[in-house]
């Protein structure tokens, strides 16, 4: 899988990518034979930032799919339709929280790099803070999807999901094996002060 091209400048409002956006490519490349025989008709990213995820997906599927891109910054949503401009692909991006504007069991391909560090609950509100501040756990936004995923994913949908160790990724697991997912860790990675994880989850 390419790694899309991005407008530097344009990413000092947003969140740039870093290891856990290349180590969320990696896990979606090697799974790239296993997604397309799925065959996605609506992906969805969530919290999109720089807009290179969801471009990669896109351009990896030959814009064979319908491409959303979701999240509440404004300045996210601008570099997200930019980068997908300079990579000549079709993404269409929507100012929003989670995925409440769309419709039930709509999406095949979720795709979230959540806010997940650990953090007083107070410093989610602030504008680029919302892109890594967690609160709790770092578990306040993660949760909140955890809500919606059962009545959002389509029978055949597949789930791919940022985490660290201080999520506690098997309770994560846990919970959406009692909606009926199966989860699985896909990918690892120990980097300065986090251990990363990639977790997969499926019908």
């Amino acid at each position: 899988m390419e790694t899309p091209k991005w407008n530097f400048e344009s990413t000092v409002h947003v969140y740039e990518p870093a290891e856990d956006s290349f180590l969320l490519l990696d896990a979606l490349e090697s799974d790239l034979q296993y997604i397309k025989n799925r065959k996605p008709a609506v992906v969805l990213e969530i919290g999109s930032g720089s807009g290179v995820i969801i471009s990669a997906v896109a351009k990896a599927l030959d814009n064979n799919a319908y491409c959303i891109a979701i999240d509440i910054s404004e300045s996210a949503c601008k570099v997200t339709q930019e980068t997908a401009a300079i990579n000549c692909t079709q993404v269409d991006v929507i100012r929003g929280d989670l995925s409440r504007c769309l419709r039930s069991t709509s999406v095949d391909l979720l795709v979230f790099n959540p806010p997940y560090v650990v953090t007083c609950d107070n410093e989610i509100s602030g504008t680029l803070q919302r892109a890594w501040a967690g609160g709790t756990r770092g578990r306040v936004v993660i949760d909140r999807l955890l809500d919606q995923v059962d009545k959002l994913l389509s029978p055949r949908a597949l789930f791919y999901l940022v985490v660290i160790k201080e999520n506690i990724p098997e309770e994560i697991i846990e919970i959406l094996e009692g909606k009926g997912f199966v989860g699985e860790q896909v990918a690892f990675k120990k980097i300065r002060g986090e251990q990363l994880s990639i977790l997969r989850f499926s019908r």
